[in-house]
């Protein structure tokens, strides 16, 4: 068995076309950006190319293109199975997160009554909790929302309250993406199913940094994003096999409904894009030293959370140290991943991301979709924070960088 024992950085940072981009000034580029999205490696845009000039066709034809089509569209079943630790029959891609996220809210409320309730968290992406509280409003639901600890992690005793015999979904994330902070999403998911509820994950934040699970999670549903894990723009979900073939999906009467995954897919896929992240998957495992499988993305992710852990402490002690910024939550590299939300004293978050973007930094500001995150902070939700975050490509020099850069913008001198 190959170990990988440490990332080999630079020869990862090879396979990123994008980091060759430099400032006007001849500044290499630091994409402190990764939380909004990743950048892909040279063989997912080979990947997508490839399909484009070579397959470009529709589906379930009887001619050689249309078959390569149905082929390409399998393996990624396969393999996106494998990335997530889960049933084959249970994937399903689609535009992005939000929208499968829509569809499959929609299709279980068809099983829904008046009075049953949903809970959903302060901490998440409004992809996981507007679609609760629409389908509240139709159907006459409740919702209920979980607070925040002092730390923003989500509080499992506020959980606990809230659940009784008419919750049906508690849907949570796995990591926020705005401030970084990882959920004790087997411990959610054991207090959903002691209530008689669905544990419906967001991974989209989690996946660049953690290994994904689904049985070691124990949740029924999960959603991920490739364009945050080095692919293109899409998204995937993954429903326990015997929950999907209970759903009645939104879906045109002539369309199949096998594999099950294949319920939630409407309309025509980008099969580009489907081919780019099976090209991102293979990337991700090539990093445990083989082919697509289980025991390779493990080593892969084992390697890529020793960097990033090595990553995370540095940029808190080097923040620490400038009294202006506030990175709000978690303080040390446990129990999070490398995205910090900060604010900065007396400087707004657009103001800090265009002087960050002159030292050529690419960082966000704003709310990130987490409303429920500004609301806690007491934060306006147009001005909201800024946010850099890194993946495994980032480097040490980087981090220094960003740090150098924003003391100056603290102090006054961006």
């Amino acid at each position: 068995m190959t170990v990988i024992s440490a990332l080999d950085v630079t020869a990862v940072r090879a396979e990123f076309p994008a980091l060759l981009r430099t400032t006007r000034a001849g500044l290499p580029v630091v994409y402190a950006d990764a939380p909004g999205g990743t950048q892909v490696p040279q063989s997912v845009i080979t990947a997508m190319t490839d399909y484009l000039i070579g397959h470009n066709s529709n589906i379930e034809g009887e001619f050689a293109a249309t078959r390569e089509t149905d082929d390409i569209i399998s393996a990624a079943r396969d393999e996106a199975a494998i990335f997530v630790g889960g049933d084959r029959e249970g994937i399903a891609f689609g535009q992005n997160m939000t929208t499968l996220n829509f569809s499959l809210s929609r299709a279980l409320g068809r099983s829904l009554a008046p009075g049953d309730e949903i809970v959903v968290t302060l901490l998440d992406h409004d992809a996981n909790v507007s679609p609760w509280l629409l389908l509240a409003q139709d159907l006459g639901l409740t919702v209920r929302t979980v607070t925040l600890t002092t730390e923003l992690d989500i509080d499992l005793a506020s959980l606990e309250n809230m659940l009784n015999d008419r919750t049906r979904v508690v849907a949570y994330t796995l990591s926020s993406n705005a401030v970084g902070t990882l959920t004790p999403g087997t411990e959610i998911a054991r207090l959903a199913h002691g209530a008689g509820a669905l544990a419906w994950a967001d991974a989209v934040a989690y996946a660049p940094h953690r290994r994904v699970d689904v049985e070691t999670l124990d949740c029924d549903v999960l959603l991920c994003s490739p364009y945050k894990f080095f692919g293109p723009h899409m998204g995937i979900a993954w429903v326990r096999p015997e929950l999907s073939a209970r759903l009645q999906p939104d879906r045109v009467r002539p369309a199949g409904m096998t594999p099950l995954g294949h319920r939630f897919e409407t309309g025509t896929l980008s099969h580009e894009a489907i081919a780019g992240t099976r090209a991102a998957i293979s990337y991700l495992s090539s990093l445990g030293g083989t082919s697509v499988s289980s025991d390779a993305l493990d080593r892969a992710y084992d390697a890529i959370v020793a960097h990033e852990r090595s990553l995370t402490d540095r940029f808190l002690e080097g923040v620490r140290h400038i009294d202006a910024i506030t990175v709000h939550g978690r303080q040390t590299v446990d129990g999070r991943v490398c995205t910090f939300g900060m604010s900065i004293a007396g400087v707004d978050p657009a103001d800090a991301a265009r002087a960050l973007d002159n030292a050529g930094i690419f960082s966000w500001n704003g709310n990130f979709y987490a409303q429920g995150v500004m609301e806690h902070l007491g934060l306006p939700l147009d001005d909201g924070i800024l946010r850099l975050g890194f993946a495994h490509y980032a480097t040490e020099h980087e981090i220094d960088r960003c740090i150098d850069t924003l003391a100056a913008v603290a102090g006054g001198a961006p």
